[in-house]
């Protein structure tokens, strides 16, 4: 008799099917108390509404717990943070010490949101964080290590500045480090910071590191400081959420900026990320946006790191709805309310396609993401789609309609052309200013310093002489 007429064989399928259901309905019912999280750390998490571990988490916090060193692999937005964080602050509890652990990350704004989920993590049990990154004042960064805190949150580069050039600051105690991002900090080049750092922390230690993808630098960097380690591995293809609607708009390059504004009004009311490829371009497309009437805010890595958080607090705390910005922002950052990311310039990298879209969508919401291709970039979208394994639907637009705001769009165009041609003047104005050794806010010794020094007489030296 053929396997197919037997009639036992759908009821075993049956049982199965039931059995793979119980498993699943268990496996979601896991809560944190039964990965091993102490009760105190548990509350915190429920104040956070975080209702049941992610399945990074589910995966990585009891192999932590255990003592052991850890890869993590998983895709943007999967709860990373909290994998690496809640095994730390239970280490914290058991045996409290100051410089207990170092968390590395590759961008600024990446660093400041692990901090707040530190804070508001162990708040009850009173962790205190310092956040060490560039374009902050070195003076200042040096008191609060001066005040040793438990956790140390930083970037490679300023870490270093400070393990060399500040008295009295060390990590010989250390007991954790995290890598998080590990394959963007290798990708930024800070190889030979991230190799002075292992230099002087103790060999004895914990060390997670987490990636959303395995490279062959990551691979180097864990044969390096990882000893003997578990790896956990969520996703093993690169992929975006279910529930994110991706949509492409196929236009010529010259109206770029008329279909933008389009698309803007057409979603207006929600929150939206526009992605683009440079510095420039970010603060050129947010002028152009407020010239129209729209609130848009930029946010790139040449601004200062205050005028940096600055623009990240307006779009979180929605006063501006539009944040235009550079892959400074693609990574790590969670701002829940995002609704559509635009990809206004194509990423060269097709996976940072990937990092940029999980901005929105975030744990079980919905998103959209809409990406412009242009008759040069094709390829490079195609790269994008073979990496996601699907082809994304065309997204409706009415070109009669478009056409219409081109006059509008033209003429914001010329008006912040204008305004990008002032700015560039100031800059090189200071820049001139500075190389002279002029500061804006020079004291009047400094400037007394400068004309004896170009042999002008010093009034203020002058009049106490005749005094």
């Amino acid at each position: 008799m053929a396997a197919d007429d037997d009639p036992h064989s759908s009821e075993d399928e049956q049982v199965e099917e039931t059995e793979k259901e119980t498993v699943e309905n268990k496996d979601e019912s896991v809560t944190f108390k039964d990965l091993g999280i102490v009760d105190v750390l548990c509350e915190a998490c429920e104040e956070l509404k975080w209702k049941q571990p992610s399945k990074i988490q589910k995966e990585a916090i009891p192999v932590a717990l255990q003592g052991k060193d850890i890869i993590g692999l998983a895709e943007t937005g999967s709860g990373k943070t909290g994998a690496f964080a809640l095994p730390i602050l239970q280490a914290l509890l058991e045996n409290p010490q100051r410089y207990f652990a170092l968390i590395l990350t590759p961008t600024r704004e990446l660093a400041f949101q692990i901090s707040e989920q530190f804070e508001a993590l162990g708040a009850s049990i009173g962790v205190k964080c310092a956040v060490i990154v560039g374009g902050m004042d070195m003076v200042a960064q040096a008191l609060v290590l001066a005040k040793k805190p438990h956790i140390i949150i930083a970037t490679p580069g300023r870490l270093v500045d400070h393990l060399e050039n500040t008295k009295g600051f060390n990590l010989k105690a250390l007991k954790y480090l995290v890598m998080d991002e590990a394959d963007r900090i290798l990708n930024m080049d800070f190889e030979v910071e991230v190799d002075k750092i292992l230099r002087v922390i103790p060999r004895e230690r914990r060390t997670y590191l987490f990636s959303a993808t395995m490279t062959k630098k990551v691979q180097k960097l864990q044969r390096a400081s990882l000893q003997d380690p578990v790896k956990v591995e969520v996703s093993t293809k690169y992929q975006t959420v279910d529930k994110l609607q991706q949509y492409y708009v196929f236009i010529p390059v010259k109206y770029k900026d008329v279909y933008l504004v389009h698309i803007i009004n057409e979603l207006a009311g929600n929150s939206i990320i526009v992605f683009v490829a440079t510095c420039a371009n970010a603060l050129r497309c947010a002028l152009l946006l407020r010239n129209l009437g729209l609130a848009a805010v930029p946010l790139h890595g040449q601004m200062s790191q205050n005028k940096r958080l600055a623009a990240l607090n307006k779009f979180k705390n929605k006063s501006r709805s539009i944040l235009i910005c550079t892959d400074v922002a693609s990574r790590g950052l969670d701002i829940p309310h995002v609704d559509v990311v635009m990809n206004l310039d194509i990423p060269l990298h097709s996976k940072d396609y990937i990092h940029r879209v999980g901005r929105t969508a975030r744990a079980g919401r919905s998103g959209k993401a809409i990406t412009f291709v242009s008759q040069y970039d094709v390829e490079l979208y195609q790269r994008i789609e073979q990496l996601i394994g699907k082809q994304l639907p065309l997204y409706a637009c009415d070109e009669n309609e478009v056409m219409v705001l081109q006059e509008r769009v033209s003429e914001a165009q010329r008006l912040t052309n204008i305004e990008m041609k002032e700015l560039n003047d100031k800059k090189s104005i200071k820049g001139k200013k500075r190389s002279a050794g002029s500061d804006d806010d020079d004291t009047e010794e400094a400037i007394g310093v400068r004309r004896r020094i170009k042999g002008k007489p010093n009034k203020h030296a002058a009049k106490r002489k005749r005094k």
